[in-house]
């Protein structure tokens, strides 16, 4: 080595140095560092990581739910741990999201509020007597499921606000705990999704959705309602799904009767004959329950 890189590669060590030196004049840096108990030399050639994954814990101490989360990946904290002669840093998930995350590991979803993804039947409104017969058909249908991997699904229509969606996705995150993978879409802005992957994933995402073990198709009725896509997406799922028996759930808040109404109003015409195949095939796949409550949304 020449006498400028030996320059170079003690003013670099020096910076490091003196980095780390300021670093630890924060208390909490400090008390993260020596709790970790790696020789400090090798601490110091990692000192911006380090100070990051302080700042995240900082940022644990204020965060109260999954979704005030701020950390660059939701719900898990960058962590360090000496390999050899390096530090490697991971995401570890975070302690108090654990049951969440592990919760919605086996949903997909397209387009879903976080709140939704984090429904559970421990945070059920027990006061409202509409939602018991929809609970007992979701119990019976986790019962079924768990034998047979076949079980009907819910046409679940009612009012705006009344929790139709947070009710369906808590059946779906009980199933996630027991290793039962299921999709999420909210229908309308999936369309517009499917509509501009022409080009690009167009087959993937609908093939996605058409075999996925358990189906929401949420807030159906509230789309544009097309030729395309009542004939070349709707349709082509709903009979699959019929076909293979794989349980297929909505939300609406139109009811059958309505829901084929809208479906039959297209730019190219009022087409009854295509809606009524569309609504036939919900009928297959579904029992119909009506939700008329309060709204819940604030």
């Amino acid at each position: 080595m020449n006498k400028l890189d030996q320059f170079v590669c003690h003013d670099h060590f020096v910076n490091l140095n003196q980095s780390y030196i300021s670093a630890c004049s924060d208390v909490d840096f400090l008390k993260y560092v020596k709790n970790l108990k790696i020789e400090e030399d090798l601490l110091i050639k990692y000192t911006s990581s380090l100070m990051d994954c302080v700042q995240e814990r900082k940022m644990c101490q204020k965060c109260s739910s999954f979704s005030d989360c701020s950390h660059q990946v939701k719900g898990y904290v960058l962590t360090p741990e000496k390999v050899d002669k390096r530090i490697l840093f991971t995401y570890i998930a975070c302690s108090k999201y654990q049951k969440y995350l592990d919760a919605t590991k086996n949903i997909t979803y397209f387009d879903v509020a976080n709140e939704i993804k984090r429904a559970s039947f421990q945070d059920l409104y027990k006061d409202d007597k509409a939602r018991v017969p929809i609970i007992k058909h979701f119990k019976e249908f986790i019962d079924s499921y768990k034998k047979t991997k076949k079980g009907k699904g819910v046409f679940l229509t009612g009012s705006f606000g009344s929790g139709k969606t947070y009710l369906i996705a808590a059946l779906f995150n009980e199933l996630s705990k027991k290793n039962i993978k299921s999709t999420i879409i909210y229908y309308p802005e999936f369309l517009r999704t499917l509509k501009a992957s022409f080009q690009d994933d167009y087959q993937e995402k609908f093939d996605s959705v058409k075999r996925s073990p358990i189906l929401l198709i949420d807030d159906i009725g509230a789309e544009n309602c097309s030729s395309w896509s009542r004939d070349e997406v709707l349709s082509p799922i709903l009979q699959y799904r019929m076909e293979e028996e794989l349980p297929t759930f909505f939300t609406s808040n139109f009811n059958m009767r309505e829901l084929e109404e809208h479906l039959s109003n297209t730019s190219s015409g009022i087409e009854k004959v295509k809606a009524r195949r569309i609504i036939e095939r919900i009928k297959q796949l579904t029992v119909e329950i009506s939700l008329v409550t309060k709204s819940r949304r604030h």
